[in-house]
């Protein structure tokens, strides 16, 4: 998932602590791979282990960022064929 900030990023900061115990939370269910801040800092990428799209789509739309309004995401299928996920376990 690829999003962009789509509220100044003082916004967008205010929801931080939620959006990140929401992945924490994704992350104990073995549902997020690694997820990260875009640098600059206009939206993030988020690796989410699910085998279909809508159940990708499904997740996000739990995100605080979402919920609240200060980001929007895209969904962008990846299969890791080579480095340190390549055998990353599937859900």
């Amino acid at each position: 998932m690829i999003s962009k900030y789509v509220v100044p990023l003082t916004q967008v900061d205010e929801v931080r602590d939620a959006h990140l115990a929401f992945l924490e939370g994704l992350e104990a269910r073995n549902l997020v791979v690694t997820a990260g801040r875009q640098d600059p800092p206009n939206g993030g990428v988020v690796v989410l282990n699910v085998d279909e799209e809508a159940r990708a789509l499904e997740l996000i739309a739990q995100d605080p960022y979402v919920l609240r309004g200060v980001a929007e995401y895209t969904a962008t299928g990846w299969i890791p064929t080579r480095g340190a996920l390549k055998d990353y376990p599937k859900p």
